[in-house]
């Protein structure tokens, strides 16, 4: 892991940046200890703002969220009363869960799986500042910074406040200042969520399941009085305010421990970070987290087009409105979307575990589905666009999350998966390596029906980082994933003979083509794409890394036997499963049977056989374009794949719809509403992150060798754009700017990669650039 940069470097950064100023435009050299630096010169409007503060108790859809990869918090901004709602990643419930029951289904429960769960409540109440008692509200949230600002004007004194979580400090921050002569009188108070009583200015506290917790408050301020009165710190007179929260537990990713740190007192932490943090001025804390942020999120910058003047003049959630009211295209807001996607990223995946389906916020310790990690498509989804969005940084909380669980999964593996309970356990009677269940948590359990295919679809995911970024020291690291995954396949896949045919064929065991049809089928498409793949990334790794050449030769042989889906003779579509009906819904929420199209390569328009291509689009298209989010990123991912740019745009429309009584669509504070039942929605992140990853695949496809250029630019977006540091499989950057759909300028630069082609409307160009160097490209009128 590269060391942290110091505050002194941050701060340089920092005015070097003009991160600290709040401009609108920066000049940059992301983090050089990396080699996927990237200079940046931004342009995009990245602030998003609102004319009114959150319900307390509606703050999963209007608390705006704030985060550090492993601290968050959801805020109000109520003038009066500001409400935190804090979280630590780790938080969770639960344990090893190794056990399953006479269904042959591992418990799936608050108690034994577990939950991801609340840490804390901070408040800070204004008892003078009542909403009704001032004017000019406003609340932005300034992506390019990480900053979260509320203003407003009370009795002709304008008051202002800054929230952010700080990486380098590991706390977050809230700042209050004023101008014009005006006092802060109020109090601050720090709760537990678990029943902890009276907590003062810190606690500590344990689980049933043994994993201890703690949180601390500081605060200090400037012409008043600071002080601590039993439970809650009282302020008076104040010109300026600062208070400092910090907590999390004493997990530790180490399955020998049990995943937990004995040696690590929480409370102890905390009090020691919020003193820490206190020693430095809010202005030096704010300085040292920007510099940090914007490292990360200026390696991306967006242009989608020009909005016009009046769509400028609303407020977010007024454009989002007017957006879907109206039917305009609203570009700069669409980028701004995606910027906010990265904002999340940044804020909720760094040095601690991965997003989960609430990602790093929530509402109450009672998330749906426990707030876990779905292996069958939701957390695959959720890290999608970081490689392809300059966040290649945040993906190496996936990877250190698999390598953690891995013991764990071995064990449960090699004890449970062929446990006669289990309906998917092997025909075969063998049993090696590993695999997980629908569910995991991050004690190594699992949740729900076993899912065998699921670490072929995780080491799948890893490998294609590996493919971006060319990372050696990645691949050794993910080799065991992959040669554990292999060893599994290959004790499960059951030989047959085709029907019809003398050819004998591989095929999976029963399973279950996620979450649809038949609970019993062999040889589902999504296994087979997906097993395929991870044999070839397999083999590849082997002959990289010069290891197990016997093993890969023969994983090699595996797969050229494995059975390959094909198009129904009845229905046009490619088959979910080996029958030609349909045996689920036409319009299920899950793509399972097209994973070879997108996350996968294999269904490729131009290059694999048409009737497969037709195959894929048929059945795409009677999935249709109304769904869930997460779903409808899916599908705007295989329609750009299939380069049809209105299909693909039209989805991602359709997921900026505003949420209305729990529908589909985008909340007041832009999260990505699932609507569970009628009238009840549920915050999951997965199209927070797919959406924006859809987006992108829109302007760039790549596969290692292979650069396409604008392969589904929908005509909102044709008049003129660019985009600057998208991520390129084989080890490349991308910069783009483009008129009238054509590109007018590409520059390639080399993280790694040495030869790559780089197409645009069917004319091929080939690049050698040595890694480090970048090679400009003109000229590409059709």
């Amino acid at each position: 892991m590269t060391p942290a940069p110091s505050r002194r470097n941050l701060l340089t950064l920092a005015a070097a940046t003009g991160a600290l100023a709040g401009l609108p435009t920066y000049t940059a050299t992301a983090a050089p200890d990396r080699p996927d630096s990237l200079p940046y010169s931004g342009s995009s409007d990245t602030t998003l703002w609102w004319q009114a503060p959150a319900d307390e108790h509606s703050m999963i859809e209007q608390g705006l969220p704030v985060g550090n990869g492993r601290l968050g918090a959801l805020a109000s901004n109520d003038p009066g009363r500001e409400l935190l709602l804090v979280t630590d990643a780790t938080m969770w419930t639960g344990g090893l869960n190794d056990t399953l029951d006479a269904d042959g289904q591992f418990p799936y429960g608050r108690t034994d799986f577990g939950s991801f769960t609340l840490l804390a409540r901070l408040t800070v109440d204004l008892p003078d500042h009542d909403l009704s008692t001032v004017n000019g509200y406003r609340r932005a949230l300034d992506l390019a910074r990480g900053v979260l600002t509320t203003s407003y004007v009370r009795s002709g004194v304008t008051y202002r406040r800054e929230i952010f979580a700080s990486h380098p400090d590991d706390v977050i921050v809230l700042h209050f200042t004023q101008s014009g002569g005006g006092r802060y009188t109020g109090s601050v108070t720090l709760e537990g969520t678990h029943g902890e009583g009276e907590t003062g200015v810190s606690f500590g506290a344990a689980f049933p399941n043994g994993l201890r917790y703690g949180a601390a408050v500081k605060a200090y301020g400037s012409g008043g009085r600071v002080a601590v009165h039993g439970t809650r710190i009282d302020f008076s007179g104040c010109r300026e305010l600062t208070v400092l929260v910090s907590g999390g537990t004493n997990y530790a990713p180490d399955a020998r421990t049990g995943y937990r740190d004995p040696a690590l007192d929480p409370q102890k932490l905390a009090r020691a970070k919020v003193r820490d943090a206190a020693a430095h001025s809010a202005d030096v804390l704010l300085r040292t987290h920007a510099a940090d942020h914007h490292a990360l999120f200026g390696r991306l910058d967006l242009s989608l087009g020009t909005s016009t003047a009046e769509q400028r003049a609303l407020d977010t959630w007024e454009r989002l409105t007017a957006r879907a009211r109206d039917g305009v295209p609203d570009p700069e807001l669409e980028a701004q979307y995606l910027q906010f996607g990265r904002y999340l990223m940044i804020a909720g995946s760094r040095d601690s575990l991965p997003l989960g389906l609430q990602g790093l916020w929530l509402d109450g310790n009672d998330p749906d589905w426990m707030g876990d990690y779905h292996t069958d498509i939701n957390i695959q989804m959720n890290y999608w666009m970081a490689d392809r969005a300059g966040l290649s940084r945040s993906f190496d909380a996936l990877t250190d999350y698999c390598l953690a669980q891995l013991p764990s999964w071995t064990d449960l593996t090699r004890r449970l998966f062929n446990d006669p309970r289990n309906r998917y356990r092997n025909s075969t009677g063998r049993n090696a390596g590993w695999t997980v269940a629908i569910s995991t948590n991050p004690y190594g359990g699992g949740g729900w029906w076993w899912h065998p295919a699921g670490n072929a679809w995780l080491c799948n995911s890893l490998w294609e980082h590996y493919e971006f970024t060319g990372s050696r020291t990645h691949l050794e690291r993910i080799y065991p994933l992959l040669k554990g995954a292999c060893e599994f396949w290959e004790a499960r896949l059951l030989t047959i003979t085709l029907p019809g045919s003398t050819r004998e064929v591989l095929i999976a065991d029963s399973d279950w083509s996620p979450e649809h049809g038949p609970l019993d089928a062999k040889g589902i498409t999504y296994a087979q794409e997906l097993v395929w793949a991870l044999f070839g990334n397999y083999c590849v790794a082997a002959a990289e890394l010069q290891r197990d050449s016997g093993f890969a030769a023969t994983v090699a042989g595996l797969r050229k036997r494995l059975h390959l889906p094909q198009v129904s003779p009845k229905t046009g579509w490619l088959e979910e499963w080996m029958s030609p009906d349909n045996l689920g819904e036409t319009t299920h929420r899950h793509l399972s049977p097209l994973v070879g199209l997108f996350p996968g390569d294999r269904i490729r328009p131009g290059s694999s056989p048409s009737d497969l291509v037709a195959g894929a689009t048929a059945l795409l298209t009677a999935r249709g374009m109304e769904s869930f989010g997460w779903a409808n990123a899916w599908r705007s991912l295989c329609w750009a794949r299939l380069k049809n740019a209105e299909n693909a745009y039209r989805l991602v429309v359709n997921n900026l719809r505003p949420s209305s009584d729990g529908s589909n669509g985008t909340a007041f504070n832009l999260f990505d509403i699932y609507e569970v039942a009628k009238g009840r929605g549920i915050f999951q992140i997965d199209a927070n992150f797919g959406t924006p990853a859809a987006m992108i695949e829109m302007l760039l496809y790549s596969r290692p060798g292979h650069i396409e250029l604008l392969p589904a630019l929908p005509d909102a977006w044709a008049a003129s754009g660019s985009v600057t540091g998208v991520g390129a499989r084989g080890g490349f950057v991308v910069d783009l700017r483009w008129t009238d759909g054509i590109p007018i300028e590409a520059r390639i630069r080399s993280v790694g990669g040495r030869t790559t082609a780089v197409e645009f409307g069917g004319t091929s160009r080939t690049v050698t650039v040595r890694p480090g160097a970048s090679v400009t490209l003109k000229d590409f009128a059709r």
